[in-house]
């Protein structure tokens, strides 16, 4: 069994809440990492598990096990049965972890019935650090869901289109996205096309016939499905035209491979947009990771109007980081010498070029490395 990262975050908010969520897109692993603590385990999408918890309420809920509830968001009525409990003894932690996949309703639920009783783990799809016997290309390939292939080449691409298809006509709908799965479909392979570029809603809007509000909430729903990151532009106050549209990407690169016909590490490497898939790869692979420590970041691009770029500006805290991208095995020193000149407009604390080398270099504030050493030296932060 693959140990999650995310794992000794939950422990440590179990003990500082009585209550913990875990949320994150359907097949991701929330209920196997659930399971591997203990507990008493209530699945709320079966009409039997609710009826043993509603008859047994008093029960279990005052008992001193670990309670369970996964797909939360099927019985909203829970939250605030739960609030009622937790308020009864509020110096009692641990007492519940609730499992939701990703629907605007559940956070709704949560904010209202449990604000301040509650803390949030988001669980992303696997990340590099987790896997010892996983390649890097296999991850970039077939993206990080655990069924998804990156555990057994031959799910792919086929879990992956069984999986759109799925959110298309159940889940996103169940949620609330208000169009029809047609439409939802042709949004979901215009993004993909869309992946790495700057956001254009009067664009999309016309191509799907849709009003400009209405591609921004579409694109915003599915963010909010963790399924696509909007990143935003940096925009320091430098005297100089900046760039303002966010950039879109897909988080999972086996969703998006698969959606764009990819049938192998070959095919891929011959595709125009090669480039713009290690970099929303390695862009999730780095958040993610923060994301699953527990440790707050704040990512962005930055781009001037004359073309010049970071590819990624993080908020680490007090410190601001400016890391390039680059598909070589064999970075340049003129790449280094420029991403340091960019470093410096923005008055980043380190500058760090993410490139394919097997040769990390260090220096004071400066890394020029590969995606397996910088997230290694990621978690030995910890």
């Amino acid at each position: 069994m693959i140990t999650r990262l995310a794992e000794k975050l939950v422990c440590r908010r179990l003990a500082l809440f009585p209550s913990v969520a875990i949320v994150g897109p359907r097949q991701v692993g929330k209920t196997t990492l659930a399971k591997t603590l203990g507990g008493a385990y209530f699945d709320l999408e079966q009409e039997a598990d609710r009826l043993k918890l509603d008859v047994k309420w008093d029960d279990i809920t005052s008992g001193a096990d670990l309670v369970v509830l996964d797909e939360v968001q099927c019985w909203p009525e829970v939250m605030p049965r739960l609030r009622g409990v937790i308020d009864a003894d509020r110096s009692r932690m641990g007492r519940f972890l609730l499992l939701g996949s990703v629907a605007p309703s559940l956070m709704v639920d949560v904010s209202e019935s449990l604000a301040g009783r509650l803390s949030l783990v988001e669980l992303t799809p696997l990340v590099l650090s987790e896997l010892s016997n996983t390649t890097i290309d296999d991850l970039w390939l077939y993206g990080g869901f655990p069924d998804g292939g990156v555990l057994g080449a031959e799910r792919y691409p086929v879990w992956h289109e069984a999986y759109l298809n799925l959110l298309v006509h159940r889940d996103l709908p169940t949620w609330g996205l208000p169009s029809k799965p047609v439409i939802s479909d042709r949004l979901i392979r215009m993004t993909a096309a869309w992946h790495g570029q700057l956001w254009n809603a009067s664009q999309m809007a016309r191509n799907l016939g849709i009003s400009h509000p209405t591609a921004n909430s579409y694109v915003d729903f599915l963010a909010g499905a963790f399924l696509v990151r909007k990143l935003p532009s940096y925009t320091a106050n430098l005297g100089k035209r900046l760039v303002k549209s966010p950039r879109l990407y897909w988080r999972d690169s086996g969703l998006l491979h698969s959606i764009l016909g990819v049938k192998d590490l070959e095919d891929l490497l011959t595709r125009p947009w090669v480039g713009a898939s290690w970099e929303g790869f390695v862009l999730d692979q780095i958040v993610s990771t923060f994301a699953q420590l527990g440790r707050r970041c704040v990512a962005y691009f930055f781009r001037t109007s004359d073309g010049a770029e970071i590819d990624i500006v993080l908020e680490v805290g007090a410190e601001l980081w400016a890391i390039e991208i680059k598909l070589t095995s064999n970075p340049s020193v003129q790449d280094l010498r420029k991403l340091e000149r960019m470093g410096d407009l923005i008055g980043a604390t380190r500058k760090v070029l993410i490139s394919r080398t097997r040769s990390p270099e260090v220096g004071e504030g400066v890394m020029s490395c590969g995606l397996e050493w910088f997230l290694d030296w990621l978690v030995s932060q910890e």
